[in-house]
């Protein structure tokens, strides 16, 4: 598996193109990212949402229509795609696959698993592949998301936490911003973040 990152837009938001067996998936194709994503992919199969905020859906609708290739939203975020309170020029996408939480998906013979992980949005998740995980705004590198948004739930996040403590397997996490890291690094401050939300 070969994975390509680019930081888009004035929150310097993680794109990243996956790809396995000379087939590209786009993860969280943000702002400006349609040029940066056309350039480096030679096989796209898919474009994948870990949550809806618009600094991470902002390319979906002009990649879907150019790439001509499904797009993967998960469900409890698909009006954050249509309607944003923040940014009302985003443009608009429609998912062509609503994912459902935890849901399990084969994409052109690549297992991707939507690990549901809410609080910072109703439908935040984290996305595997290959035993590496994408984890949009849940999980950053000494840090997490917020939950002080609107739709966002601090309660939700707790809960999420706990069950991402007792996530089993040590895999490599590439966030929505910053470096990556790893489940085991980060567990190690998820108490605190309990504690302090």
């Amino acid at each position: 598996m070969n994975i390509q990152k680019k930081a888009m837009g004035e929150y310097q938001t993680n794109c990243y193109i996956v790809t396995i067996d000379e087939k590209d998936i786009i993860i969280d194709p943000g702002v400006d990212a349609t040029q940066w994503v056309v350039q480096n992919v030679t096989n796209p199969v898919a474009i994948l949402n870990t949550h809806g905020h618009f600094d991470h859906v902002w390319s979906n609708a002009e990649l879907q229509k150019e790439l001509q290739v499904p797009l993967y939203t998960p469900v409890g975020d698909v009006e954050f795609l249509q309607d944003s309170n923040w940014r009302p020029d985003l443009p608009p996408s429609t998912p062509d696959v609503l994912v459902d939480p935890n849901q399990t998906l084969t994409i052109e013979d690549i297992s991707v698993t939507f690990h549901h992980f809410a609080g910072h949005t109703p439908g935040c998740s984290m996305i595997e592949i290959n035993d590496t995980l994408f984890s949009g705004d849940f999980i950053f590198r000494h840090s997490i998301g917020r939950s002080d948004f609107p739709y966002s739930s601090t309660e939700d996040m707790k809960t999420s936490l706990q069950r991402f403590k007792n996530f089993q397997r040590d895999l490599p996490i590439y966030p929505g911003h910053g470096e990556s890291t790893s489940v085991k690094e980060e567990q190690r401050y998820t108490d605190y973040w309990i504690s302090n939300l």
